[in-house]
């Protein structure tokens, strides 16, 4: 595995042709994404949501939401 700074990545991307730059860009927002996704669920399972959703399901039973 290669391992590069930032600044030689920042000096990679943007030596790239607008093509290239393209298909980085939706790669990116794809492994983005899915990094985020992972987060999400690991903090879902280990109860780091918990409290947020619990205040969103109070402030339902309070009248304070509206549907969408």
């Amino acid at each position: 595995m290669v391992f590069m700074t930032l600044n030689e990545l920042e000096n990679a991307i943007t030596g790239l042709s607008p093509d290239e730059l393209a298909r980085f860009r939706a790669w990116f927002a794809q492994y983005d994404g899915e990094m985020w996704d992972q987060q999400i669920e690991a903090d879902a399972l280990a109860g780091r949501l918990d409290d947020l959703a619990e205040a969103a399901l109070r402030a339902h039973r309070e009248g304070k939401t509206r549907e969408l």
